[in-house]
Order: C-alpha cells, then sequence, then structure tokens
C-alpha cells in the first residue's frame, strides 16, 4: 500500500475489520469513498475524485475510473479476476458495526422504516438503526420510481434478512411514518416477533373487537 496519510490508513482497517465480506480492493475502495465523503459532507464522484487526487496526489481521471468501477457488474470490468460488489452480505456487516457501540449488556433495537423518492427516478426503502437522533441505515433495496405493484414484498424480505441477524432474545422496536402504514407491513413486523410503532392518521376510526361500530381513535 502506498505511505497514505495515517488516518486513512487506519479508516482502511477499519473499513477491513468491519467488512470481512468484501475483498482487500473492494474494501480498500470503500475506505477512500467513505473517508473522502466524511471529509466533503457529500458522496458525488467528481467531488470525491477531486478531493482525493489533492490529498493522495494521484492523478483525479485514475480515481474517478477506480470510483466508477466499484460500482459496476463484473462483466463490465476489464480483468478475468474482477469482483462486483454483492450488497445483500454487507448487510450483517453494518448492523454489527453499529451495535458494536452498544453498551454491554443492551438488547433493546429501535429500526426505522423509510421510502425515499431519488427525483422520478428511483426510490429507496431503507431500514435503519436509530442511534443517537439519527437513522443509519443497514438495509436497503432501490427500485425504479413508479413500479408498478405493492412495495410489502420487498419490505419483507428486507425485514427477513435483518431478522436474521438480530440476537431472538433482543426487544426490537420498528417505527414508520403513517405514509408506509399497511396492515401487511404490521402483520410483516409481528411475524418477525417485533413490534410495530408505525404513525397513523390521528382522524381515523377504528372497530374495537366485539363491537360493530366505528369509533374516533381519539376517543380511546
Amino acid at each position: 500500500m502506498p505511505p497514505y496519510p495515517e488516518s486513512i490508513q487506519q479508516w482502511v482497517e477499519q473499513v477491513h475489520t468491519h467488512f470481512p465480506c468484501l475483498s482487500r480492493p473492494q474494501g480498500f475502495v470503500l475506505a477512500l469513498w467513505s473517508y473522502a465523503a466524511q471529509a466533503r459532507q457529500c458522496c458525488g464522484q467528481s467531488q470525491v475524485a477531486f478531493f482525493l487526487a489533492h490529498l493522495l496526489e494521484q492523478p483525479e481521471p485514475r480515481l474517478r475510473q477506480r470510483l466508477r468501477e466499484w460500482t459496476w457488474d463484473r462483466e463490465a470490468k476489464a480483468g478475468p479476476q474482477r469482483r462486483e460488489v454483492t450488497v445483500a452480505p454487507c448487510f450483517g456487516c453494518l448492523l454489527a458495526w453499529v451495535v458494536s457501540a452498544w453498551a454491554p449488556g443492551e438488547q433493546r433495537l429501535a429500526l426505522a422504516l423509510d421510502a425515499t423518492n431519488l427525483g422520478d427516478r428511483f426510490v429507496v426503502l431503507a431500514v435503519g438503526v436509530l442511534y443517537r437522533g439519527c437513522a443509519i441505515p443497514i438495509a436497503w433495496q432501490v427500485l425504479p420510481a413508479g413500479t408498478a405493484g405493492a412495495w410489502r414484498p420487498y419490505w419483507g424480505q428486507l425485514l427477513k434478512e435483518v431478522h436474521g441477524l438480530v440476537p431472538a432474545d433482543w426487544l426490537v422496536l420498528v417505527l414508520a411514518d403513517r405514509g408506509l402504514f399497511a396492515d401487511g407491513l404490521f402483520r410483516a413486523i409481528q411475524q418477525q416477533g417485533w413490534h410495530p410503532f408505525l404513525r397513523i392518521n390521528a382522524k381515523g376510526r377504528c372497530r374495537p373487537d366485539g363491537t360493530s361500530v366505528f369509533r374516533p381513535l381519539a376517543s380511546l
């Protein structure tokens, strides 16, 4: 490895330690990209490449190409041994890294579900860990905007993947805004043995078990 600044070398080792699912080259590029993103407070390829080129005294086009190839499929890369980054195995690594900051004996976890539109091109369904006033994404699915059909199968798959990473004896709360509320999502959370906290419309109505009359939620 070239004589990079000590802070970058330390961060590279951190990334390698917490992402054993990535190869050394994959982890190295991820470390460079995330280091620059934190320093610049942005993650765009152009700004990251510009920052790294000046910091590492390397040609900007070469760094930009390295960042670009990191996101490509294996077939689009040159060389017989090139590999693409498979994201799903990283979910467990991310969660383990986050909860490593938990106090010893702490067995409670709060998860947030969020759907974010990226213009009119994509929508990102994300599961994040709530920690000190922010949500740290640990699992996600990117879909084309306007995709026909419900999101329920994608949420169900994400919840199952995360469920397998959380110890069975932990108390897990799952929160979401009212725009995501759906009976199917509520039941999918319960099926994992977790507790749904989904925001609903305050003016809604419900029918308590054993009755035939709907009542305002506020009356309860």
